[in-house]
């Protein structure tokens, strides 16, 4: 009995101290990831993915040990591929994702809510189209990470991040293209 006692102690001091988010907490995750993009339209569309590799930072606010508000600046780069054509473009991303932290020691997250896209540069084969694209994207993003704690101020996550574009890519089309995105992203995760 003193062993199911003294294991049950162990196991709560532990599940406290993983669990040591209280309201106000702040982490801040420089992150470096994988991506692959493409455009989707209710019409049939022969098109492939352009990959690139993505980069920004994230914060979350918590609110409580399960619940934190996730937003940043992430430069992201979107798009799509024919043939012998291949557009790229680049967005400076802003979510804020509602993020639900799970499992018994609250390590895996997943997060939804808005992006707000800024489109920063728009080529079509190496030619400038930022005229022609539209400077702004609103998309619904979300996403599933798991961290690894190495210390009680740093942990490193390791997430798959996913955005659908909302508005159209291009200003005036009779195909109204939409851009797809999703990333796998690693980071190194800084409590304040």
């Amino acid at each position: 009995m003193k062993k199911i006692i003294c294991l049950s102690m162990l196991f709560s001091a532990f599940a406290m101290y993983a669990q040591n988010r209280e309201k106000g907490t702040i982490e801040v995750t420089p992150i470096i990831g994988f991506s692959s993009a493409n455009y989707y339209s209710n019409e049939s569309l022969s098109n492939s993915a352009v990959s690139s590799f993505d980069f920004g930072v994230n914060g979350d606010y918590y609110f409580n040990d399960r619940w934190s508000l996730r937003s940043g600046l992430l430069f992201q780069t979107m798009g799509s591929q024919y043939i012998n054509f291949e557009d790229k473009l680049e967005y400076f991303t802003l979510p804020i994702n509602a993020n639900w932290h799970f499992g018994s020691t609250r390590k895996w997250n997943l997060n939804f809510g808005p992006s707000l896209g800024f489109l920063m540069s728009a080529k079509a084969n190496g030619i400038d189209v930022k005229d022609e694209a539209n400077s702004f994207q609103l998309g619904l993003s979300y996403g599933i990470g798991y961290k690894i704690e190495v210390s009680q101020k740093f942990s490193i996550l390791i997430d798959f991040q996913g955005i659908t574009g909302l508005t159209e890519v291009i200003k005036d089309t009779q195909i109204p293209i939409k851009n797809a995105y999703s990333a796998f992203n690693i980071g190194g995760v800084f409590k304040l």
